[in-house]
């Protein structure tokens, strides 16, 4: 009884953390309207670095790796900060919704083929069935049915890179995740990405606080706390109790959180093809993550 209730009491802090994440999204989109894509990729991570600070020593996280984990961690920040520039970027040019549900939804796929055709990963035969599954939805997703070679838009184009970027980020994570204790791994990387963008930011004087309204402030201190820092340490805690192998299916928690702040705040409209993508590649996801 005791495990169990602990087990729904992780369940629920990691939907908590899903949800932020796509609220993220919204927030991201509203942030990036009062600012540019390079000063709020900026501020995004120089916040939640500073604010994992004081978690990383509640938690008393070890700060040891080796010089390979090192090399992971700052080509992991180099990649995150990449991301972070496409994220706003995109919002600038698209709706939050999509965004966060095409990206969500493409992620876990491109991870699985990347993780096939270069970390020699074998898998079954529901497994390949999960994938080609995937890789339809991923079509139906893109639009690619409907629109042709029209769906590379600029706007599906950002997203799509996000969606590529984000994938490798998460194979090295993999490959990290054996040398360093993940919290350390994102401290290092948090801080990583807010160097790497500052340098991309400094000619638009991200400093000159006066030059941005309180919206912005606002927004982007939520996205840096909130989904930053708290959905992530929310997020390492909860899977490390609940199992890594039982993560995968809650990252289609942040469509919803995506969808609903984008339609409560911009009155976007989700697309269906959007909805049965994100279905089909949510179907895939819990089938490759299955036991039997």
């Amino acid at each position: 009884m005791q495990n169990r209730e602990n087990s729904a009491k992780y369940f629920i802090l990691m939907t908590i953390a899903m949800l932020f994440w796509g609220f993220a999204w919204t927030a991201g989109k509203v942030a990036s309207a009062h600012s540019t894509p390079e000063i709020a990729a900026f501020w995004r991570y120089a916040i939640s670095f500073l604010t994992i600070i004081p978690v990383v020593w509640f938690l008393k996280t070890p700060f040891k790796t080796d010089k390979v984990g090192f090399l992971y961690m700052f080509l992991s920040g180099a990649l995150t900060s990449l991301f972070n520039y496409l994220f706003f970027a995109g919002l600038v040019q698209g709706n939050a919704g999509l965004g966060g549900t095409m990206v969500t939804s493409l992620a876990p796929i491109i991870t699985y083929i990347l993780s096939i055709s270069f970390l020699g990963i074998k898998i079954s035969k529901i497994q390949l069935m999960a994938l080609f599954i995937g890789i339809i939805g991923a079509i139906i997703l893109l639009r690619i049915p409907f629109d042709g070679i029209l769906f590379l838009n600029a706007e599906v184009s950002y997203f799509l890179g996000c969606a590529f970027v984000w994938s490798l980020v998460t194979v090295i994570s993999q490959k990290v995740a054996k040398r360093a204790h993940l919290m350390f791994y994102t401290f290092v990387v948090f801080g990583t990405t807010a160097f790497i963008n500052m340098l991309f930011a400094l000619h638009q004087k991200p400093f000159d606080f006066a030059s941005y309204d309180a919206i912005f402030w606002m927004t982007i201190i939520f996205i840096g706390i909130i989904p930053g820092t708290f959905s992530t340490a929310l997020f390492f805690i909860s899977a490390g109790k609940i199992g890594a192998h039982r993560t995968g299916v809650f990252m289609f928690i942040v469509p919803i959180g995506a969808i609903i702040s984008s339609w409560v705040v911009y009155d976007e409209v989700v697309a269906s093809s959007t909805l049965i993508g994100c279905v089909l590649a949510f179907l895939a996801v819990a089938l490759f993550n299955a036991k039997k």
